[in-house]
């Protein structure tokens, strides 16, 4: 049987200010009405498999299993203390997958990639089983239509049924080399997706790469579960070396087969990318939200909360937040990390988080601030409670806006409704519960010397955050 295993530890910063540290592009639903793990996770329903594995890091745990959750699938999650690359990371669901004496096919697919043509994917799975229940290693190489500089390439080798033995992995190439490789036929793009058994791979890290699968199964040894989620000893596996499985195993090993996909495929690593993949007015402007184009070819207009109008602009990308916008040419988009850098650099928290933060709870939008006062408005689903906490620094007032309210404040707990408010002074312990069956939505006034988000104490929390 299939185990899909789901990469979902990238941080998506070429996207920018769209995708951010904290809330990056694999959960933003940026070409389909899905988010991009979700649309991972649905191009698989026509494929027999076993429910999902999901990788990714602490800090976005909860949109995983709610995402999960959201396209009604079930998935075991793990959590990497911290990257170690991908060679650890396929080490980790290897492991995890044959605890139970089991060796299942390890279909190891990214949450950020947009495929368009379903079946075509379908059909290469196939071959790629086939090819694995031989003992392959099998990735998967784009057929290129174009010189890209920004992939790594793979040299098809001799005929295998289904395939093509590897040759060679290639590291990006300058743009003359790239047309040659296209040129040639005999290169495709590096997909970064595989197909193999769980213990295949493991023999050949270990024959590869020891010192990974040593540090592995060390950190894993001693994991346990919380929630829906597994957490591996941290300490061990940040002896783990940080290393690609093409570098670790791909490139070393002598079993290496590569499965041709002409599919629609793109990483979406950047807004250009973005472009290309999307539907388009008679123009060439692909835009989401509230737009208005006149004069303008070949752009990329993205908005949230207002109106965004662009007159006179040819192949120029848009993209409009509730905290930032972004006003560039198409032909420089792969330098949006530059921004991102200076926002580092400055130590401005853009380039992290969003003026709307999710939380396993809900979500808050910080809608106005000033030198001893914030403004937030919390959104907290039916059922959702937020921790048992207090502050040190700031006192908070609640309004609800709609919805009711379970609020503990000191020794008291009561319900607040619509036009209802409470008061919360500095130090008092307190927590916040929706109990109804719809969202309850209020807004909150913070008042004190420090407002920052550090200043939380939990006593209590239903999340098993510290």
């Amino acid at each position: 049987m299939i185990l899909p295993v789901i990469m979902a530890g990238g941080s998506g910063t070429r996207l920018w200010p769209l995708s951010r540290l904290m809330y990056p592009k694999q959960f933003i639903n940026i070409v389909g009405e899905q988010t991009m793990l979700q649309d991972t996770l649905s191009r698989l329903n026509n494929i027999e498999t076993l429910s999902p594995l999901v990788i990714c890091n602490n800090e976005h745990r909860f949109l995983v299993a709610e995402q999960v959750r959201g396209i009604g699938k079930e998935s075991k999650i793990i959590l990497e203390p911290q990257g170690r690359n991908t060679a650890p990371a396929i080490a980790l669901a290897a492991l995890t997958a044959v605890a139970n004496n089991e060796d299942p096919y390890l279909l190891v697919l990214a949450a950020d990639h947009v495929i368009q043509d379903i079946s075509q994917f379908e059909q290469a799975v196939k071959h790629a089983k086939q090819l694995a229940e031989k003992d392959k290693l099998v990735t998967f190489g784009i057929v290129a239509k174009s010189a890209e500089t920004g992939y790594g390439y793979i040299k098809r080798g001799s005929v295998v049924e289904g395939g093509f033995s590897v040759e060679r992995f290639v590291e990006k190439p300058d743009e003359v080399t790239a047309q040659e490789y296209v040129d040639s036929g005999e290169y495709y793009w590096n997909s970064g997706m595989f197909l193999f058994k769980a213990n295949r791979y493991l023999q050949e890290l270990e024959k590869h790469y020891p010192e990974i699968l040593k540090a592995c199964k060390q950190s894993i040894s001693s994991a346990h579960k919380d929630l829906d989620f597994i957490r591996i000893d941290a300490d061990e596996f940040a002896k783990c070396p940080s290393e690609s499985i093409d570098y670790a195993v791909m490139e070393k090993t002598d079993q290496a087969v590569v499965v041709p996909l002409d599919a629609g495929w793109s990483d979406i690593g950047s807004w250009s990318a973005i472009w290309d993949v999307s539907d388009k007015d008679e123009n060439g402007n692909r835009s989401l939200g509230d737009v208005i184009t006149q004069d303008s070819n070949n752009c990329l207009v993205h908005g949230e909360d207002r109106l965004i109008s662009v007159l006179g602009l040819d192949d120029v990308v848009v993209i409009d937040t509730k905290d930032a916008v972004l006003v560039a040419s198409k032909s420089h988009v792969q330098e949006v990390k530059k921004i991102v850098e200076k926002l580092k650099a400055q130590g401005r928290e853009e380039w992290k988080i969003h003026r709307e933060v999710y939380r396993p709870w809900g979500k808050y939008d910080s809608i106005d601030n000033g030198e001893r006062y914030q403004v937030k408005r919390i959104t907290v689903n039916p059922g959702a409670k937020l921790s048992v906490q207090m502050h040190h620094h700031r006192a908070e007032h609640w309004v609800v806006v709609s919805g009711t309210a379970s609020v503990t404040n000191g020794e008291k707990t009561f319900l607040v409704s619509e036009n209802e408010s409470t008061y919360i002074p500095i130090g008092q312990v307190h927590a916040l519960e929706n109990p109804g069956k719809v969202p309850l939505e209020l807004i909150e006034v913070q008042t004190g010397s420090y407002l920052g988000e550090d200043d939380i104490v939990r006593l209590e929390d239903n999340y098993g955050r510290a």
